[in-house]
């Protein structure tokens, strides 16, 4: 039971880390949410502001692996396999962002005057700028796919698990719909980014909601499965 509770709480932690992570690296930043031209003017404006988003970006994720490994470790006697499965889907998710990072980065590159760069223009820098950010963006999407897929396995092992609220696995298995959906969108329907709103609401409500759990409540040792559960 004790080493249960200290995976969850760890679990937790990583997972409440990452979510802390990210809304800080968006607001130094300015690039999650924000469109090119109000990134390329924090570049340009902010420089350093930017940067540190962007170092605290990449932090973010090694704290989100961080909490698919713990959950993996506090899920896996429930069923191994689809712990294992959300496991890879997010060190999937994982590498697909680190990839898409690189997209924004090179736009810094192009922004920051190197002598390379005196061939071309100022507004072809700045189309240059715009085609990276934009990269990164619909790199972002595609790492939403192992993102959102990783939910579905991770809701059912939750709803299962009887030690951890039947409510939260439901929220993260809606979670699960409602992110495919975004990525539908964004490459289907452009033009209609209302329908992901209720995505953004969701989701915080899923994620933060069982890191929160985790992190304070951690599981529930009145649950008669809890004794069965142990990790190795």
């Amino acid at each position: 039971m004790n080493s249960i509770k200290t995976t969850a709480r760890m679990a937790g932690l990583f997972y409440f880390v990452y979510i802390v992570a990210s809304i800080i690296a968006n607001a130094f930043g300015n690039f999650v949410f924000a469109d090119a031209s109000a990134t390329i003017n924090q570049i340009v404006a902010h420089e350093s502001s930017f940067r540190v988003g962007f170092v605290v970006s990449l932090f973010s994720f090694v704290f989100f692996l961080l909490a698919a490994w713990a959950l993996y470790g506090m899920l896996k006697p429930v069923n191994k396999n689809l712990a294992l499965l959300f496991l890879l889907l997010n060190l999937g998710g994982f590498a697909v962002s680190l990839f898409s990072m690189l997209s924004l980065w090179a736009s810094v590159m192009v922004l920051n005057g190197a002598d390379y760069l005196g061939a071309f223009q100022p507004d072809q820098i700045q189309a240059q700028a715009t085609l990276f950010i934009n990269l990164y963006h619909s790199g972002s999407v595609i790492a939403n796919i192992p993102f959102a897929v990783w939910l579905l396995p991770l809701g059912y092992l939750v709803f299962k698990s009887g030690f951890l609220p039947r409510i939260l696995g439901v929220l993260l298995i809606v979670d699960f719909f409602t992110l495919l959906i975004s990525v539908f969108q964004r490459f289907l329907l452009p033009d209609l980014e209302v329908i992901t709103y209720p995505s953004w609401l969701i989701g915080f409500i899923a994620e933060f909601g069982l890191a929160l759990w985790l992190l304070i409540k951690g599981v529930n040792e009145q649950s008669p499965s809890l004794g069965e559960v142990t990790i190795k």
